[in-house]
């Protein structure tokens, strides 16, 4: 097997998802467009799938043109951040037009779930004792947006 590629069905708005995310992540583009033609799912000449990277990781979305293809919160795009600017960024990039949700996730506008998390979060919980992971824990289940501060106060009680 060469590789696990996350492919990401949309309605329709396939397109302005993948420029969004593309234009907010570093290392990031758009690497083919595919476009439907006569005689399939899609009016001919809108955007079938377009392949892109998000950070050097590759995905592929599509427009499914049908109400079936949408987004719960059993699956979700975790962005790992080294800063607490970085969280901010993100946190208020991706929820526009979406929703705020608590332990750092939020829906974007086309209903698709991220994790905002920091880098030090997954450091503490794979490094701690189990106190210490249990207060971190109990940290995040009181935040919305995650904050590395009061993540780091709690690792260190």
């Amino acid at each position: 097997m060469k590789e696990i590629i996350v492919c990401l069905g949309f309605k329709d708005q396939v397109e302005e998802a993948v420029n969004l995310y593309t234009s907010l992540f570093k290392n990031s583009k758009i690497l083919k467009t595919t476009r439907y033609g006569k005689n399939q799912p899609g009016p001919e000449g809108t955007v079938c799938t377009i392949a892109f990277m998000l950070n050097g990781q590759r995905y592929l979305a599509f427009n499914g043109n049908s109400d079936v293809f949408n987004f719960t919160y059993g699956m979700s795009l975790m962005a790992e951040c080294d800063t607490q600017e970085e969280i901010d960024f993100f946190w208020e990039k991706l929820s526009e037009g979406g929703t705020k949700n608590d332990c750092g996730w939020v829906q974007d506008k086309f209903g698709l779930s991220w994790q905002i998390i920091p880098a030090a979060l997954n450091d503490m919980l794979r490094n701690g004792d189990e106190a210490q992971t249990q207060k971190v824990m109990q940290a995040v289940w009181k935040m919305k947006k995650l904050n590395i501060e009061e993540l780091q106060k709690a690792y260190a009680a």
